[in-house]
């Protein structure tokens, strides 16, 4: 991987972690989750002219992964409610690559190398400890937990299912994009019907949040698409969970979060484990 890769990919990873933390500082959540689907629907809509349509085998895990990302928006939101960014980022991005190569393993029949099999269990460790923490998210706050590894379930979810559909497609381009053309109407639709009443005033607060998120995670998005490109896909999920690292110093500095050495020592347990599982690929 070349430093300018490298150095992108690193930008993806910083503007992951700033899309949700705005998601966590923000006034109404599910609001601002459904301009930034707003935004990202238009831009789709804007660009399947130009794309190959997924062929009839690729629609339905459009359909699957929508259901699923709408699951994750969810749970994300809720697990912003109870939980610090330092505390439920890390569980639920870390818990999703352990997830995926559990249900691979399972099912899948695919066999774990020497250094793929200590990474589950670094990352395995790490979550565990981040669970027994007994900071302001630790076991005092269950809901905390829970909602960010429920999280990392739909993570892992939509991480196979879009896998097997950018397969089955014409491009990875084309599938992505009509998934992102698509997959944001539900959580739109929630939004409507619960802030029912309230949603104009709502979205005056949080549109400007919102529309920067969706900028920025579409940004992040083609960034470590290109990089998968230009450099092993490995190297470059590995070095994209570099967002932990970025959503610990905002929720530390920014949030005003309390990052004591045992969360801070649980943190690099589960890095370290999320990157040696990314590169044993």
């Amino acid at each position: 991987m070349s430093v300018g890769v490298f150095l992108a990919v690193l930008v993806a990873a910083l503007l992951h972690a700033t899309w949700n933390a705005l998601v966590k500082v923000s006034a109404d959540r599910l609001v601002l989750l459904a301009v930034m689907k707003v935004g990202t629907t238009l831009f789709a809509l804007a660009s399947v002219p130009f794309i190959e349509v997924p062929p009839a085998a690729a629609w339905p895990y459009i359909a699957a992964s929508t259901l699923i990302h709408t699951g994750y928006f969810l749970f994300l939101v809720t697990s912003y409610r109870y939980g610090d960014l330092s505390h439920v980022y890390p569980i639920s991005r870390g818990a999703a690559p352990l997830m995926v190569a559990l249900l691979a393993t399972v099912f899948l029949g695919e066999v774990l190398s020497a250094q793929a099999t200590l990474a589950v269990l670094l990352v395995a460790m790490g979550i565990m400890s981040l669970m027994l923490t007994q900071g302001s998210d630790g076991l005092k706050h269950p809901k905390a937990i829970g909602a960010a590894l429920a999280t990392a379930c739909f993570i892992a979810g939509y991480t196979i299912v879009d896998g097997t559909g950018a397969r089955l497609s014409a491009s990875a381009n084309s599938y992505i994009l009509w998934l992102n053309a698509v997959n944001g109407i539900p959580i739109i639709l929630i939004a409507l019907l619960f802030r029912h009443g309230q949603i104009q005033a709502q979205i005056g607060k949080v549109w400007k949040a919102g529309v920067l998120s969706g900028i920025v995670s579409l940004l992040a998005y083609w960034i470590v698409l290109w990089a998968a490109t230009q450099a092993p896909l490995a190297m470059v999920a590995a070095v994209r969970e570099a967002s932990m690292v970025f959503a610990v110093l905002f929720g530390v500095l920014f949030l005003k979060e309390r990052l004591d050495l045992r969360r801070l020592f649980s943190i690099f347990v589960t890095l370290s484990g999320t990157v040696l599982l990314k590169t044993s690929r």
